[in-house]
């Protein structure tokens, strides 16, 4: 399975998926990794040897413009499935609609509870005792899509937000790598047929 990266931070769900690609855990092979700012994440596909692209939205006279060309740089790469790995950015429509179906985000929360750019927080003040992390498809709704694979984490007593966001992105990480393994699997058994 082809996949492109989308990355705005550190990128360590993409350094979790490159080791599980280099180890062969997973079939899948990463065509790019692109990104809206330079970050880490960058540096990391970079350090492994994949391509990489920039497409800055300041760098586009509207959203609209910043998202056609962002997806021209996702389709010059021919993708089975375009990946959201901590990419901060939310695409318009047309985006999702020239990748429906394809499109894979993690999100810190057990969705549809606490969508949004403000998950774990918001989890801490609404007192739940659990919550965790949901890999989903993008539709045109923010944190929306069908849920392809969820994980528990148990909210400590003392937890605070940095300690429980740190414990749910290690879970994150470990659910990608699985998700995408049996995505990978499932379109391999589809092209055999």
């Amino acid at each position: 399975m082809r996949i492109v990266v989308m990355v705005s931070g550190s990128g360590t769900n993409l350094q979790a998926v490159l080791d599980a690609v280099r180890e062969d855990r997973i079939d899948v092979e990463i065509a790019a990794v692109g990104a809206d700012k330079p970050c880490t994440g960058l540096e990391r596909a970079q350090a492994a040897g994949v391509e990489t692209f920039l497409v800055r939205p300041g760098d586009h006279p509207d959203r609209a413009q910043w998202n056609r060309a962002l997806q021209r740089a996702v389709e010059d790469h021919a993708p089975d499935r375009v990946l959201f790995a901590g990419f901060m950015r939310i695409v318009d429509a047309g985006f999702v609609e020239a990748f429906a179906g394809r499109i894979v985000n993690t999100h810190p929360s057990l969705l549809p509870s606490f969508p949004g750019a403000h998950a774990v927080r918001d989890a801490l003040a609404h007192g739940v005792k659990v919550t965790g992390v949901t890999v989903h498809e993008v539709v045109a709704d923010v944190d929306a899509g069908p849920i392809l694979a969820q994980a528990a984490v148990p909210v400590l007593t003392d937890d605070d937000e940095d300690r429980l966001h740190e414990r749910i992105k290690a879970a994150e990480r470990e659910l990608l790598v699985d998700t995408l393994g049996a995505l990978a699997r499932r379109s391999a058994l589809h092209d055999a047929w």
